[in-house]
């Protein structure tokens, strides 16, 4: 860009998380100088519990590949899953997917969330326009002209064109901006851990919906896998407090023995599950991405998923703008990003709230229905396909970052 230097940064990313740094690591690669705190006093990746897994589906997996960071992750052998199997406990309902019937080799990955931070902190060690920061927080922002400045706790104030909040679902960026957003918890709590079962899980990602709420198997190396287990947080309590063995054996009776008896467990995390949307994705020289924007229950696995898309279409909004000589962060240019994406998420979190509800109705009737509509879903390859499709990033308004290269 031509004129005087204004600000020290053309992007200051809050997050160094997977999404925010995908977002530096595709802004830098388009030529914009970039700097990325975290509040954090060393890099994320090497605090967050390995059992924190994300199910990847193509259109993330392109993104990190065309950002040259996939075959950093495929060192540590992120499992694809080739199937995915989910029934009722409730009825006889049932509904599957396979890679094979679309001519697929794979739906998605299961990948470790700190296997994907550490491959983009890797990456964005060596671009020569980006500096990371770890430890510190902002305070408070000011914006005037054509930058933004950010005041940090350390008392250090940085000036950037664009302040890009990817700091998670209690973003300080969304609180000083003054962005107000929904939020309503499920009552409902994650329990996430990695088990080793007995019978052997075949690359298929396995989810049965009780009346408490979903519990997934999701398939991960060595045949070990990632379990997500959502249940009402009293029940959530209780089971945290039992030993590895009374746990394993509720486990498995939850599973209905469907990969045998439970041989190994690691440590358990409960999480409670709170669905969350920003009123806005934007302000003055400000964009929110990922969980900073939205929060979903996680029974489709698309949270991850919906923050790389995110990150995504913000790059290609704002490089277009910048690739034109024009401000990357005026008010026009930030807007096509919310319209893009705002609607977007907005789909999927009604969608999830849907599923959310139908599936943990005590109603009888509602109950059958369900079975009723999942078998109906499964005996008609259309809409079977027209879903799957979506789901795996195949189909959508999709970023550029986002396709097959």
């Amino acid at each position: 860009m031509t004129g005087i230097r204004s600000h020290d940064y053309d992007a200051l990313i809050v997050g160094a998380g997977m999404i925010g740094s995908a977002c530096a690591l595709a802004l830098a690669r388009k030529g914009l100088s970039v700097i990325v705190f975290d509040k954090y006093a060393t890099h994320p990746d090497t605090l967050l519990e390995p059992q924190r897994v994300s199910a990847i589906n193509q259109a993330s997996e392109n993104i990190l590949r065309n950002l040259s960071v996939w075959a950093g992750i495929a060192v540590s052998r992120p499992q694809p899953f080739e199937r995915i199997e989910v029934w009722d406990a409730e009825n006889t309902g049932t509904i599957s997917f396979d890679a094979a019937n679309m001519g697929l080799a794979h739906l998605g990955h299961i990948v470790r969330n700190n296997t994907v931070s550490s491959a983009l902190h890797q990456a964005l060690t060596s671009e020569p326009d980006v500096s990371l920061r770890f430890g510190d927080t902002p305070v408070a922002i000011t914006s005037s002209g054509s930058s933004i400045a950010v005041e940090f706790e350390r008392g250090e104030t940085i000036s950037a064109r664009l302040l890009i909040g990817a700091d998670g679902a209690n973003s300080k960026v969304r609180e000083l901006a003054d962005i107000t957003h929904q939020e309503s918890a499920y009552d409902h709590t994650a329990i996430v851990a990695t088990v080793t079962p007995e019978t052997p899980h075949d690359s298929c990602a396995q989810q049965r919906f009780l009346s408490s709420g979903p519990l997934a198997f999701l398939p991960l190396p060595d045949n070990e896998c990632s379990i997500v287990w959502s249940v009402y947080t009293d029940r959530a309590e209780e089971l945290l407090a039992l030993d590895d063995h009374a746990f394993s054996l509720e486990l498995a009776n939850a599973f209905e023995n469907r990969l045998g008896n439970i041989q190994k467990i690691s440590a358990r995390a409960g999480f409670p599950l709170v669905r969350r949307h920003a009123a806005d994705y934007i302000g003055d020289r400000i964009a929110l991405v990922g969980d900073a924007a939205h929060t979903v229950h996680p029974l489709a696995g698309l949270g991850a998923n919906q923050g790389f898309a995110d990150a995504a279409a913000l790059t290609e909004v704002v490089t277009g703008a910048f690739s034109q000589n024009r401000d990357p962060a005026s008010r026009s240019v930030l807007r096509r990003y919310e319209r893009w994406r705002r609607g977007e998420n907005a789909l999927v979190l009604k969608m999830m709230d849907g599923f959310h509800g139908l599936f943990s109705t005590q109603n009888p009737a509602l109950s059958n229905l369900r079975g009723v509509g999942l078998d109906l879903t499964d005996r008609i390859p259309f809409i079977k396909e027209k879903f799957i499709r979506y789901a795996a990033g195949l189909e959508g308004d999709l970023p550029e970052l986002a396709r097959m290269r």
